[in-house]
């Protein structure tokens, strides 16, 4: 059993950088591949950035490459979603994930077992 707890989100500007963390309890964290997924009013949940279990490989939707980069870091059972360059379209509620098994680049949200509660990020133009 994995609790996740997102935090970071808020209020900004378009162009502007926000940090999410999400940290996660219990002594297994580095065993699980992780997920960024977001949910914009109306819309169906996307995945955003996913990360293998040794933080050495990641992947990222189309739409932030570049701009947004996942990490984690194990020590601190806590992984984080960095995010650059802000646009009104990136709006949403952001959740992290956990899944079981192998990371295989960005997997669809069935594949994660373990949700957070989600943290909202506003941009404005």
């Amino acid at each position: 059993q994995v609790q996740l707890v997102e935090s970071g989100g808020g209020l900004v500007q378009a162009g502007d950088s926000l940090r999410l963390s999400c940290a996660a309890s219990g002594r297994t964290f580095s065993s699980y591949p992780m997920g960024w997924f977001r949910q914009a009013p109306g819309k169906e949940r996307e995945t955003v950035a996913s990360i293998s279990r040794s933080g050495g490989n990641q992947e990222y939707a189309d739409s932030v490459k570049g701009r947004f980069a996942i990490s984690r870091d194990n020590a601190k059972n806590t992984v984080y979603l960095q995010m650059n360059s802000l646009k009104p379209g990136d709006t949403a509620v952001y959740y992290c994930a956990a899944r079981t098994g192998y990371y295989s680049g960005l997997s669809s949200e069935s594949e994660y077992v373990y949700w957070g509660q989600g943290t909202q990020v506003t941009v404005s133009s």
